[in-house]
């Protein structure tokens, strides 16, 4: 199934059609997703946003209904590759340059978007948001910052690349990303495995120092009975990943992969 026969429903205001995307995925995030929209706003001199409604089954739809909130919602849930896949083609579509993630929960600080489309004029293929460079903020749990660190490691043995926050989400991608993450995107948690596809490929990565805030409403899809499931399926992802690479890049360089 495409993604085109996934789209339930669009609401889309006049775009720019050029320059930055804001791209949120949400699931269940009644709680908090108006919140996020407010805080985007204002940004919209500088900045698109899409709100990627995942399928939700509480009141997200509605919300951003009552707030005419620029979005698209998928009959199912995807989860966030899906999700992000789906902001991706939207983005590509569109002819935007520069797509940012940022989370639906409100972690996220729009005001330090900046930081990361800086990273991308700069030269970088993608440029991910790291919440351990400076240590400010909120810095998770420390089951999970452990997690973070073996997953950091296994990233740094397959590509020889070394990022911190290996599992944020908040992150900018150029044209060119926008463009192979249309047509692939890991999937389940696809942040870490990302990011050894495109070190594969030749990316430029960078990770530059930001805040997050803690969750203020509602619950991670990420619970604790999932952690050994998702460090098991993500460190087999990576190997995965990396032993299939030259693949992907030959089948991504005949422009057939969808």
């Amino acid at each position: 199934m495409g993604t085109e026969d996934l789209l339930l429903h669009i609401q889309q205001k006049d775009s720019k059609r050029t320059g930055v995307l804001l791209i949120i995925p949400a699931y269940n995030e009644a709680e908090n997703i108006a919140r996020v929209v407010e805080e985007v706003q204002p940004y919209g001199v500088d900045y698109d946003y899409v709100v990627i409604n995942d399928g939700s089954v509480d009141d997200t739809e509605s919300i951003l209904m009552g707030i005419k909130g620029n979005h698209i919602t998928l009959p199912i849930n995807l989860g966030i590759g899906g999700a992000m896949q789906t902001g991706y083609r939207y983005a590509f579509d569109k002819g935007y340059d520069i797509a940012v993630q940022l989370d639906g929960d409100g972690q996220h600080d729009v005001g330090q978007v900046s930081k990361l489309i800086g990273q991308i004029e700069a030269g970088a293929d993608i440029a991910i948001g790291s919440r351990f460079i400076e240590k400010k903020g909120f810095q998770s749990s420390v089951a999970r910052r452990t997690g973070i660190r073996i997953l950091s490691w296994l990233i740094h043995f397959c590509t020889g690349i070394r990022i911190i926050d290996s599992t944020s989400g908040f992150r900018a991608v150029n044209r060119h990303y926008i463009e192979v993450f249309s047509k692939y995107y890991p999937q389940d948690y696809p942040e870490p495995e990302s990011i050894v596809f495109a070190a594969m490929h030749g990316a430029q990565i960078t990770e530059t120092p930001v805040v997050m805030r803690e969750r203020e409403a509602g619950k991670s899809s990420i619970v604790l009975w999932k952690s050994a499931y998702y460090m098991i399926k993500v460190c087999l992802a990576i190997v995965l990943c990396k032993m299939a690479g030259k693949r992907k890049e030959i089948i991504i360089e005949k422009g057939t992969m969808y």
